[in-house]
């Protein structure tokens, strides 16, 4: 296998050939190192490919099997629990979280309800005290520390991207209900019974077979680094209290953490079948996860903002439903605005879109520099829908 002409395996149905292509492409001029791509359409899949290195010595080639760390496409497999338990009368949105979880009720936080979390409008987008890699990695102080903290903003009137904490605020009102972290409840409801390839963290068994993230330098990316030292105080403690990266991600300590927001690991295939549960309206390979109505109100858009986090590094308004974003009129998900899904830092996707029947997991581990649609996940996006 050379460096430019990596072998690209798996299938993709005649229709869809434009997705192969994309894929192709991807390698030949978007800088791709390892990657895979899955895209099912009223629940059959249609196109599962894979190929090039899964390290960056470009020693091993990238397996059907390869999982990798998706970052925060790890959010949608994490919004699933809370709405699970919804759809189960365990959780209601419209409750303050201090309900289920008391203690969060300090520094003005009595009143900070669950879709709040959710859609990440609580104010809590980072700690405004120092926080390490190591305390990200400790479940109880990262929780004990956001229920002390006092909100940024105004919870409820503008969402602020909660990069590092979402998984935390959520997994919290996950536990406190079911007595089980996101990561434990995922695999029992869902990834266990449909035999899905993705966990939170990653059990070490499987460390022989995942993918090495990469985050090469680029001018971009220098460009982007320069720019973090201009960033409201909001935003530095979002995106860089801790800082952590590829570097972070590639260690024994970052897979052993519970981080549900940003250390989920699978395949393309799995976070296709994930948010293919969206996509089909709560079902995936005829089991039923969620009810029709739950699995809509996934999408229940909160109001559209400049992110008081995101907002620097993107040229439009956005719109989170209750734990990922709306397609809008931008198309980050294709053409029908309310599509939705969720981006992963340097560049994974899963995508959701109900009407078209249609769900895509994108995975690899050359991380871009953008913030969202990463034009390698976008030449996909598009691959898709030329072929509807």
């Amino acid at each position: 296998m050379s460096e430019r002409e990596p072998v690209i395996e798996g299938h993709c149905d005649s229709r869809f050939a434009a997705v192969r292509e994309a894929f192709e492409e991807n390698f030949r001029q978007r800088d791709e190192l390892g990657a895979a791509v899955a895209v099912t359409v009223d629940g059959v899949t249609v196109a599962d490919l894979w190929g090039g290195w899964a390290d960056r010595g470009r020693t091993r080639a990238w397996e059907r099997d390869t999982p990798v760390n998706v970052w925060s496409t790890s959010k949608g497999p994490t919004a699933l629990c809370a709405h699970i338990l919804a759809d189960r009368g365990l959780l209601d949105l419209d409750a303050p979280v201090a309900a289920y979880w008391p203690e969060f009720a300090a520094a003005g936080k009595e009143r900070v309800l669950v879709r709040h979390l959710l859609s990440h409008r609580a104010g809590l987008a980072g700690l405004r005290e120092p926080h390490s890699f190591a305390d990200l990695c400790d479940w109880e102080t990262t929780t004990a520390r956001l229920a002390a903290t006092e909100p940024w903003w105004e919870p409820g009137t503008r969402s602020g991207y909660h990069a590092l904490t979402y998984g935390h605020l959520v997994g919290e009102v996950v536990r406190r209900i079911s007595g089980l972290l996101p990561g434990a409840f995922l695999a029992r409801e869902v990834t266990g019974p449909l035999g899905v390839d993705f966990t939170i963290g990653l059990p070490e068994k499987d460390a022989g077979r995942v993918a090495e993230l990469e985050h090469r330098r680029s001018p971009a990316s220098d460009e982007r680094a320069a720019a973090y030292g201009q960033l409201p105080p909001v935003a530095l403690a979002a995106l860089a209290n801790p800082p952590v990266g590829a570097a972070e991600a590639n260690t024994a300590r970052w897979r052993a953490a519970e981080i549900p927001a940003a250390n989920g690991h699978g395949t393309a295939r799995a976070v296709a079948a994930l948010y293919g549960v969206f996509a089909g309206r709560g079902t995936h390979d005829g089991r039923r996860i969620l009810s029709p109505e739950a699995a809509e109100r996934v999408r229940e858009g909160q109001g559209s903002c400049r992110d008081l986090v995101l907002g620097a590094g993107l040229a439009h308004e956005t719109e989170i439903g209750l734990g990922l974003w709306l397609s809008g009129p931008h198309g980050s998900y294709g053409p029908n605005p309310r599509a939705f899904g969720h981006d992963g830092f340097g560049g994974s996707c899963g995508l959701a879109d109900p009407e078209a029947g249609v769900s895509l997991g994108y995975t690899m581990n050359r991380m871009g520099p953008h913030i969202a649609d990463d034009p390698r996940k976008m030449a996909l996006v598009e691959a898709v829908y030329s072929a509807l």
